[in-house]
């Protein structure tokens, strides 16, 4: 026994001695990698080829890699069924993910159908066909069990009964080519019950105000409240469709014949508003309240903002920070006066987590600590309370960081070559945010909640209130301050003569990190992209932060008073004058939108120096879907605090011509109506999200 002892010690010393040996030779071993581009049969290969130097015969070895960068339409489709034996692994994921952006389902499926009719080797051995059969499997499999809506969508069984019979005839073969053919039925039951509905969620009717009680809010627990508010928004985010998402999708969501696409979206967008218009209502509806009373009702909804946060519900929390931080109710001075010091201090907490310094930084380090965590980061009691007796939470996003990177992906990036290649390096940056999106929902999936009838009946009885009501309301509860008899007031309107005026580029850019540690292409173009340019209220649910024309800042909110968090600050509102300039001394970025009577949607272009106006016009039309032609009729108006205005010279520099201390802009009709306007102008929705107003009461969709 001793013997065998030592030899097992000797053995295991001999082994290791060997790896010792192979780890200090591995040391001697020199890599290098070379990119380079390989053209072939009309895709552009990205090749990366490794060679070592140095190991113990001196001998030189080398392996090779190759991704896709660009190519035809139709050759990446065919690519799809040939990505896998070349080592191009993640092809097939981000292909589909993403080729909605420069094709449709209809052509895929004809080029897919095309390639199965004429596969390579049909008259050569079986060992041959093995490979392609595989690669069909796999590619349908992957299809229907991640997209289903993509054959759904398709209107009619045609393409599906072409498809079917040329699968293979193994078995994974026989198993989609049943799935498929349910597929087919089910369209052609919708085709005869003409269901051809594309959002899944019915809007609620509205809601009868005479049945809504305010101040019933105040019987709810905090907790209960955050409760439901994360059970919809969890729900919602589950839905979510993540190519959804997209800019190239999402910016077009407004163009005629477009109005059911990106319903997912659209979806989170409506409930946003509805709890900010829930928060607005309850503080503002009880007008004959005593600011006492009142300040109970910010107390409950900071208290519920706080239970939010517990829960990793920061789609609910961003929305109820930002209703408390909008005109109507932030003028209320009283009322701030009279809610508890420690609940103002709670709520400024709350409200710097949507800081939009260096692009919502904060809110992104939270997402990367807490995203797939069991539970949020919290210190102190509440963080006890949560975690005991409590099952996981799931992480519910603030959706607006995830539009504001893709929407800029998609603006900053070209979707072709020059030799019209489509970009498929795009696509995979694209991907890396959408990855993260869907690492957020799998946290998500198995939450279980309870439903409360009561709350829910209360929460759908609120009313909703448009931007004269919220201020009529506002205006009753605490008249507005006159201007003191000595001080002169300025003009509201300054307009420089001009005839006409052009268009502009529409571009919608932001600065951008990464929320979570992925190896991604992604980050390190976003992070070189932004020494080149800043724009942080580019995010999706921005919000405007000047004040009303006749509603001046109280003395009292004042840095010595304890509702100081009051003012308009960076966690939500805009600061034109610093953070929407671009880095560099000759650009700028801005946004315009449409003088029109549905013509509230911003989108955003960089300007630069050498920008005329005319220029910027026909680039806004077209954005707009509007006629380029028409753009000699159009003048360009910049959107100043205070509702004042300044008509940018028809032949001018935009550049030059215009202020620093706005960026939004409006395009209106020569000859049309210039108002003297005693409120500030309407600037209600993003480039890429709804915007809460500091003058308003909601977010506009």
């Amino acid at each position: 026994m001793k013997e065998s002892g030592q030899d097992g010690v000797c053995g295991f010393l001999v082994k290791f001695s060997k790896k010792l040996k192979a780890c200090s030779l591995s040391g001697l071993v020199e890599t290098k990698s070379t990119v380079l581009e390989e053209e072939e049969d009309g895709v552009i290969y990205n090749v990366v080829v490794k060679q070592q130097h140095g190991a113990p015969t001196s001998a030189t070895s080398s392996s090779r890699s190759q991704c896709v960068k660009a190519g035809t339409e139709e050759k990446l489709v065919q690519h799809l069924l040939h990505s896998f034996a070349m080592g191009d692994s993640s092809f097939i994921t981000i292909f589909l993910s993403t080729y909605r952006s420069f094709t449709s389902t209809k052509r895929v499926l004809d080029i897919l159908i095309d390639r199965l009719q004429h596969p390579p080797g049909e008259s050569t051995k079986s060992q041959i066909r093995q490979p392609f059969n595989r690669a069909v499997c796999m590619v349908f499999s992957m299809w229907l069990l991640e997209y289903p809506e993509d054959f759904r969508s398709l209107g009619e069984p045609g393409l599906l009964l072409r498809l079917a019979p040329l699968l293979p005839s193994d078995p994974s073969g026989t198993e989609i080519r049943g799935r498929l053919l349910r597929l087919a039925e089910e369209l052609s039951e919708q085709a005869l019950l003409h269901d051809s509905s594309s959002d899944r969620t019915t809007p609620s009717p509205p809601a009868d105000p005479t049945k809504f009680d305010p101040t019933k809010i105040l019987g709810f627990p905090a907790g209960l409240i955050a409760e439901q508010l994360t059970k919809i928004e969890t729900e919602l985010f589950v839905r979510l469709v993540p190519y959804h998402c997209l800019g190239s999708l999402w910016s077009q969501r407004d163009k005629k014949g477009r109005e059911g696409v990106c319903w997912s979206v659209r979806a989170t967008v409506r409930q946003f508003n509805r709890l900010a218009s829930a928060v607005m209502a309850s503080c503002l509806w009880p007008t004959q309240l005593r600011s006492q009373q009142r300040a109970c009702l910010l107390e409950k909804w900071i208290s519920v903002a706080e239970e939010c946060r517990a829960r990793k519900n920061f789609s609910s929390l961003y929305a109820i920070v930002s209703a408390l931080q909008s005109n109507p109710v932030h003028r209320l001075r009283r009322t701030w006066l009279e809610t508890d010091r420690e609940a103002v201090r709670r709520y400024e907490e709350l409200s710097n987590i949507f800081s939009e310094k260096n692009n919502y930084s904060q809110s992104r380090e939270l997402l990367k600590e807490e995203g797939t965590s069991k539970f949020a980061n919290l210190d102190g009691k509440m963080n006890n309370r949560r975690q005991i007796g409590s099952s996981a939470q799931g992480t519910v996003p603030y959706l607006g960081i995830f539009l504001t990177d893709l929407t800029m992906l998609d603006t900053a990036v070209k979707d072709r070559l020059e030799n019209g290649y489509v970009n498929f390096d795009k696509r995979r940056r694209e991907f890396e945010v959408l990855a993260q999106i869907r690492l957020l929902q799998s946290s998500c999936k198995n939450c279980v909640f309870i439903t409360d009838e009561e709350f829910l009946q209360w929460y759908q009885s609120v009313p909703s209130l448009n931007e004269e009501e919220s201020y009529r309301l506002s205006n009753e509860i605490e008249v507005p301050c006159e201007p003191s008899s000595g001080r002169t007031l300025n003009p509201t309107v300054i307009i420089t003569r001009c005839p006409n005026l052009n268009s502009s580029r529409t571009s919608l850019v932001a600065d951008s990190d990464s929320l979570f540690d992925f190896p991604s292409p992604v980050c390190h173009f976003l992070s070189k992209f932004t020494k080149h340019m800043k724009s942080p209220s580019v995010s999706c649910l921005d919000v405007d932060s000047s004040h009303p024309t006749n509603d001046p800042i109280p003395s009292a909110l004042t840095p010595s008073t304890p509702v100081k968090s009051h003012r308009r600050s960076v966690s939500c509102g805009n600061n034109p004058t610093n953070n929407n300039k671009v880095s560099g001394p000759d650009m700028r970025i801005v946004r315009i939108r449409m003088d029109l009577q549905d013509g509230n949607m911003y989108r955003s272009i960089l300007v630069t120096n050498n920008d005329k106006t005319p220029t910027v016009i026909s680039s806004a039309l077209e954005k707009h879907s509007q006629d380029t032609k028409q753009a000699s009729r159009y003048e360009l108006i910049q959107l100043l605090p205070e509702g004042k205005e300044l008509v940018i010279p028809a032949t001018g520099n935009v550049f030059y011509a215009m202020t620093s201390s706005s960026v939004d802009f409006l395009l209106r009709r020569q000859g049309g109506n210039t108002p003297f306007r005693s409120q500030p102008i309407s600037t209600e929705t993003s480039a890429t999200f709804p915007r809460i107003k500091a003058k308003g009461r909601r977010l506009f969709f």
